[in-house]
């Protein structure tokens, strides 16, 4: 499909941008997690760039308060989109639909059914994205398993029709990305640059991560249509970077550099800040390496401490949800870089946490996944929950 001229500039000048942005990639010592548990690892020192001066960082530790819960009596709740204006769209993983809730009375209202979706195992209806006009073209993207593959689709929401009926047929923009009874990936989000970006996972099969010609285990960068994006590190390839096991949580800085969680198998997960073109080591490498092939994270958990799902980006700190871990983790930046050791909040309070979102003015939208066969159901089955943060 033809991407529109000025489009492209932007695009152009976006990527440049971001090909100049470097991750820590150093093999400095680490330290103990702030919360106790002594696993949590960041550098230990942080370092500018020679003849510049080192960002800001926020401060080394934070506070969260759960504000109030949004809605509860969710099922399977995997991605979640803030409208312009006011309301929530939630997916539903197993159910394959999509709810709009009220995010100031809770009530909720079924769009409909996304046709296509075939749950099973981790697979189903996972994140979902709106247009960046979505104010006129009225698109929801969302990333699905289907019978054959993982998918991107996108559909016009019309809230002016019944409820069950307020979603069209979905277009498919993007098809052949392995599917796996485990690690389909699946969150996606509209970078600065007005591009798309998708994660996905090596299906349980750890050799696609390290093959550029395979969708599996990368970021993908495609353009609203679906297209490789124009200014990608491969040309004519949507791969923007590699060696990923299972990417779960993507979002970007003040500075449009972007960020990346992931699971690891038995020893680290890792939060990683992603440049164009970068090898990221698995099945090579789990958390930090010795070999300069591969990008090192800027941090990295034990697994039963995290399991790392959605992260969102405020004020200098990525914040990122836990699944196995059931706590939200707070990482305070200087560049690309963790300037402090990370901080755990929530510990077990809500059970596994699968999805956060900025929510402006120091707030988050922050949703449970208690529902999704590997945890514990409790009151209220899963909710999205209203957290201010610093």
């Amino acid at each position: 499909m033809i991407v529109q001229r000025r489009v492209v500039t932007a695009v152009l000048a976006a990527t440049a941008l971001l090909l100049t942005a470097g991750c820590s990639s150093g093999d400095g010592q680490g330290f103990p997690g702030d919360d106790g548990s002594g696993t949590a690892r960041a550098p230990a020192t942080v370092t500018a760039p020679s003849g510049r001066a080192a960002e800001p960082a926020p401060p080394a530790r934070g506070s969260v308060k759960v504000l109030r819960t949004v809605a509860d009596g969710l099922k399977t709740p995997w991605g979640l989109a803030a409208l312009p204006g006011d309301g929530l769209l939630v997916s539903s993983r197993d159910d394959a639909t999509i709810t709009r809730v009220d995010e100031k009375t809770g009530r909720k209202t079924e769009l409909g059914t996304v046709s296509g979706v075939s749950p099973a195992g981790e697979g189903g209806l996972l994140g979902i994205a709106l247009s960046p006009g979505f104010a006129s073209d009225h698109m929801i993207y969302a990333y699905f398993t289907s019978a054959s593959d993982n998918r991107i689709v996108r559909m016009r929401y019309d809230a002016a029709k019944p409820a069950g009926e307020q979603l069209g047929a979905p277009d498919t923009i993007f098809k052949g990305i392995p599917k796996g009874v485990i690690h389909n990936g699946g969150r996606i989000a509209f970078g600065p640059d007005g591009m798309l970006y998708a994660g996905t996972g090596e299906s349980g099969d750890r050799g696609l991560a390290q093959d550029r010609k395979s969708l599996g285990g990368k970021i993908l960068r495609l353009t609203p249509e679906g297209e490789p994006a124009p200014g990608n590190p491969f040309p004519g390839s949507p791969v923007y970077s590699y060696g990923h096991r299972n990417v779960q949580g993507l979002a970007w800085d003040s500075r449009q550099r972007l960020f990346a969680s992931e699971f690891g198998q038995d020893t680290w997960d890792e939060l990683n800040a992603i440049v164009p073109g970068g090898n990221y080591g698995w099945p090579d490498a789990e958390g930090r390496s010795s070999d300069r092939r591969f990008r090192n994270p800027v941090a990295e958990w034990h697994t039963d401490e995290a399991s790392p799902s959605g992260i969102a980006y405020v004020d200098g700190v990525i914040w990122m949800a836990a699944l196995k871990g059931q706590r939200l983790w707070r990482i305070p930046l200087r560049g690309t870089s963790a300037s402090a050791a990370p901080q755990a909040f929530l510990t077990g309070e809500y059970g596994r946490l699968r999805t956060v979102v900025a929510a402006g003015d120091g707030r988050l939208w922050l949703v449970t996944s208690n529902t999704d066969g590997r945890g514990t159901p409790k009151k209220g089955d899963d909710r999205v929950l209203e957290v201010s943060v610093r």
